[in-house]
């Protein structure tokens, strides 16, 4: 029940990661958005992630998982149903900040659970319960394009009313006790913050995640500048890059058991540069349904495999040090989506040269993984 329930959050959690870039065509065509109002949306969703991951770590080791998990989806939930009826530009920015808040807590609370029920194979365990992540981001532009004639509306319902169900699975299940117990005391996050090895993993995750939600956020109108259909970009959204997501993470897991998981992500670092350059360069539809698959399936075992090892090298509070791993990632989102925003200014072609943002960091990636292996070893 414990993995289920993690699932299932994950699972949420996925399709509201998905769900910007899906719903910003439709929003941007309702309320008359620009590019740099796309980026500033994006923005907020992403300062919300960070604070509630900053802060939700510490409240998982006092309090335990289960009132991270409730307290997020509640705020999703809410979010979800207020959105349809929001008025215009300013009620959206603070409504995907809430949302971010919300999607902040139940990612930490999620992956602190896996990591403390599945310690004997955390990477593996990570992997298995993340690729629900990869199922929730293609349910979400898959429903839209095929199922909700791209109405963002009847998305924010439909993602809402899973939402309360699994709100009340949550509720339901027994989840262990407070990992820090009752003797937890902020003094002991003090050794914790005083590691390299914790900054290394969290500026990886930094660039990872500007890469990653680039894409969740971006690809789309990317793809319709370059002349391709919205429900054809919504499918490569859906049918490429979620669903690279979700077959890398299944096929990685049996790999983990075996493999060092800083090498893993070495190797899924490489990929990446390569695979999201190829994807910015191409404008045919089925090339790019190819390219932007081939980078989902390179990205897939970064975010849980990075979590693993942070979860390993820290066993006394992992939800402090997975929440402040995560805390820096949600800070590259922010700052990528406000640099492509502004690159792209209001000229919606100029986003392909924006985007290389994505490849360059993965760049990045590659060398600070390489620091990651030295001091892991």
């Amino acid at each position: 029940m414990l993995i289920f329930a993690a699932i299932l959050a994950i699972f949420v959690y996925g399709m509201i990661a998905a769900m910007l870039g899906t719903i910003l065509p439709d929003l941007s065509d309702r309320f008359q958005l620009t590019p740099k109002q796309n980026g500033t949306i994006a923005l907020a969703q992403a300062l919300g992630l960070t604070i509630a991951s900053v802060g939700v770590g510490p409240l998982l080791d006092a309090e335990g998982d289960k009132v991270g998990l409730l307290i997020g989806l509640a705020l999703i939930a809410i979010t979800l149903f207020s959105l349809p009826r929001s008025p215009g530009y300013r009620s959206i920015v603070f409504l995907l900040f809430l949302l971010g808040v919300g999607g902040g807590i139940v990612v930490t609370g999620a992956n602190a659970l896996v990591s403390g029920v599945s310690e004997a194979h955390r990477a593996t365990a990570l992997n298995l319960v993340n690729l629900f992540f990869g199922l929730g981001g293609f349910a979400t532009p898959f429903l839209s394009a095929n199922l909700l004639k791209k109405s963002s509306f009847r998305l924010c319902y439909t993602i809402a009313v899973l939402t309360v169900a699994t709100l009340a699975i949550q509720a339901a299940t027994h989840m262990p006790a407070p990992t820090g117990g009752s003797g937890f005391v902020f003094a002991h996050v003090g050794p914790i913050l005083g590691k390299p090895l914790l900054f290394l993993l969290g500026f990886f995750l930094f660039l990872y995640v500007s890469c990653e939600v680039g894409v969740w956020n971006w690809l789309p109108r990317h793809l319709i500048a370059q002349g391709i259909p919205e429900s054809r970009a919504l499918n490569i959204l859906s049918l490429g890059f979620a669903l690279g997501l979700l077959i890398g993470r299944f096929g990685v897991a049996p790999i983990l058991i075996h493999a060092p998981a800083v090498e893993v992500t070495l190797a899924a670092s490489i990929a990446m540069a390569i695979t999201t350059l190829l994807m910015l360069r191409t404008n045919n539809p089925t090339a790019a349904s190819v390219l932007v698959f081939l980078a989902g399936i390179s990205m897939a075992p970064v975010f849980p495999t990075t979590l693993a090892i942070a979860g390993t090298a820290f066993p006394t509070l992992p939800g402090t040090a997975i929440g402040f791993v995560i805390t820096c990632g949600w800070a590259g989102l922010a700052v990528s989506s406000r640099i492509i925003g502004s690159i792209a200014g209001g000229d919606p072609s100029r986003l392909k040269k924006a985007l290389l943002l994505i490849p360059g960091f993965a760049v990045l990636m590659v060398g600070l993984n390489l620091a990651i292996l030295s001091a892991v070893r």
